[in-house]
């Protein structure tokens, strides 16, 4: 038996997904999806589309739905495999409204106001003007998300570390409750890069910050934006010693150039004043745009072939709800509530 089978031989479970806002960015490949392209391989893999936990974009609803495309064409881009793992649509799968429902019972409203990414995005709401009702259920939705298919691992970002913690003693307090060992309580799996610096400097990759260098962007766009990337404010000139420790450019370069000894021999001469900026850059925009073509160029296979996308989803979808059908069976089951039979 190997760490990826359970106890009954079973290959174990992974659930992860994304919210659909826009397309996907290095970000998110460093901290998620290079994971779950090696984890398709060892578990079984769900991978989730969450288009109910979006209300703070209810205004561009739109957006919502294109966005449901740009995720599915990155993930089948970066080679995430639908014919070995689950392609999902949220709202395909009704039943993980229900358990947030019912999971609502026990959870008490200071457990999710504690998550500290619902706190930040709460923040910029309320600066907005108002707060949608479901936005205060997105937290919850999640954790029934991840214990809909009983998964037992979680890849994730560090910032949702918290949220695993939250969805094991959600999980453990439903099984005490009664009596069932119902749900098995998830381990979280951050990613090589826990979290990618902006383009700017700032400390998180976001399509919101507009510091983001996405997996579809072309070759043109990939330089122009190493080109403008925040890097030592206090080197005013080549000549000058420079820092590399929390360097954005050296943060990159240590990520997605695969030559260690170029990247060695830049930070060495970086740290002594003998190469400038630009070259730095260069050498990085091309190791960028190295990682990425393959990418564009499977990106493009699957814009041109759009039911082949179409059937990953539907496919995808209705397998994970008949999972979803059978654990709300066991829950039904352990909480009594088959009143009619």
């Amino acid at each position: 038996m190997t760490s990826a089978d359970s106890a009954n031989g079973e290959r174990k479970r992974i659930l992860t997904g994304v919210r659909p806002t826009g397309a996907l960015h290095l970000g998110h490949y460093v901290g998620a999806l290079e994971n779950w392209i090696r984890l398709q391989k060892e578990y079984e893999c769900f991978f989730l589309i969450a288009d109910y936990q979006v209300s703070d974009y209810a205004d561009d609803f739109d957006r919502v739905r294109e966005s449901v495309w740009e995720v599915a064409l990155d993930w089948l881009a970066v080679g995430l495999d639908p014919q070995g793992s689950h392609f999902t649509i949220e709202s395909l799968v009704p039943e993980h409204a229900e358990l947030t429902t019912w999971l609502g019972w026990w959870t008490p409203l200071g457990m999710l106001e504690r998550n500290p990414t619902l706190k930040s995005e709460m923040a910029d709401l309320a600066a907005r003007g108002s707060v949608p009702v479901a936005f205060f259920n997105y937290p919850l939705m999640q954790v029934s998300n991840i214990l809909m298919p009983k998964a037992h691992l979680v890849p994730v970002g560090e910032d949702q570390l918290p949220h695993i913690e939250m969805t094991r003693e959600i999980a453990r307090r439903f099984n005490r409750k009664f009596d069932r060992d119902v749900f098995p309580e998830p381990e979280g799996l951050v990613g090589r890069v826990a979290r990618l610096v902006g383009t700017d400097g700032d400390a998180k990759m976001s399509k919101s910050r507009n510091n983001a260098i996405f997996l579809k962007d072309d070759e043109d766009t990939v330089n122009q934006k190493v080109r403008s990337m925040f890097t030592d404010p206090t080197r005013l000139r080549a000549t000058d010693p420079g820092h590399v420790e929390g360097n954005p450019v050296f943060i990159y370069h240590d990520a997605f150039n695969p030559d260690v000894d170029e990247v060695n021999d830049l930070k060495e001469r970086y740290l002594v004043g003998k190469v400038g900026d630009v070259e730095v850059k260069q050498k990085l925009a091309k190791a960028l745009n190295n990682f990425l073509e393959p990418i564009r160029e499977r990106r493009r296979y699957f814009e041109a072939h759009m039911d082949e996308v179409r059937d990953a989803l539907a496919t995808g979808s209705a397998y994970s709800r008949e999972v979803a059908q059978a654990t709300m069976a066991d829950v039904r089951e352990a909480m009594q509530t088959n009143y009619v039979g």
